[in-house]
């Protein structure tokens, strides 16, 4: 038995379980990231994300000064995710593992540049990621059928399906339905968004592998997208979440999409494995 160290943060309430494995490396992270984030019998999370070196991952030539492997509560490993790529940038900041302000981070669906803003005391005020250009077309992750409701596909590396809705609160009951259904061979993440009075979007998530969760970073972006893409928002928009507010650019002068927002520490703690 060895003691891991951990740190528990979140951004707008999706919540991950955080280990540097340069200091404690973890073996079977799939099944780590089961057990851990059982919130009644671990310790409680959406997933485990693991902190390295992008020399000791899949693409030991990138260009990069960190990396991330994300694993959801359901023990499947995620491309991305825009929150715990926020939280990373935080982590790595005050933790005093870098001084950079402009961090290049290797993930699963690429190399994603976080921009630090921090206050006079050196905390991490918020952190903006530059998400890259989406994808309305990808064949291995959606492949449209008769049978599917209306939404919009976005990959933000991730697969998501947004459905406009007056009602955003039937994705508990149909997001488990349409994240397994045939039209995404690779499972689904799926957002019910409305447009609210003020011009900003209210969002809830299915997120694929762990369910209804507090927020989402590349679900906030790919709302932000569809609405875009139909007309119903201008480039940048609010998108309200149940765990909090994220700010959402796609830029006309790159295509790509920008995600800013606070990221919090929970706690440290150990576990023994």
């Amino acid at each position: 038995m060895r003691q891991i160290h951990f740190t528990k943060m979140h951004g707008c309430g999706n919540d991950y379980i955080y280990v540097d494995t340069t200091r404690h490396p973890v073996d079977d992270p799939s099944r780590k990231a089961i057990l851990w984030s059982d919130r009644h019998k671990g310790i409680g999370s959406d997933g485990l994300v693991l902190i390295g070196r992008p020399e000791t991952e899949r693409q030991p030539t990138a260009d990069a000064d960190f990396s991330m492997r994300i694993f959801n509560a359901d023990g499947s490993e995620a491309l991305m995710c825009g929150n715990a790529s926020r939280c990373i940038g935080k982590y790595l900041y005050e933790r005093g593992l870098t001084d950079k302000r402009e961090i290049r981070l290797l993930t699963l669906s690429g190399v994603k540049t976080l921009a630090l803003t921090v206050d006079g005391h050196q905390k991490v005020e918020s952190v903006t990621v530059d998400m890259l250009e989406p994808a309305l077309k990808d064949p291995d992750l959606f492949q449209p059928t008769a049978d599917l409701c209306e939404g919009t596909f976005v990959s933000m590396g991730n697969p998501h399906y947004v459905v406009f809705t007056d009602n955003v609160d039937e994705v508990e009951t149909i997001g488990p339905l349409l994240e397994r259904h045939k039209a995404f061979p690779q499972r689904c993440n799926i957002e019910f968004a409305q447009v609210t009075r003020d011009g900003a979007i209210r969002a809830r998530v299915w997120e694929r592998g762990s369910g209804i969760t507090q927020a989402c970073g590349t679900g906030a972006c790919a709302t932000a997208v569809a609405a875009i893409l139909t007309g119903r928002s201008p480039r940048t928009v609010q998108i309200v979440m149940d765990g909090g507010t994220l700010t959402v650019e796609w830029s006309e002068a790159d295509n790509h999409v920008y995600l800013s927002g606070p990221a919090e520490f929970v706690y440290d703690g150990e576990i023994e494995i």
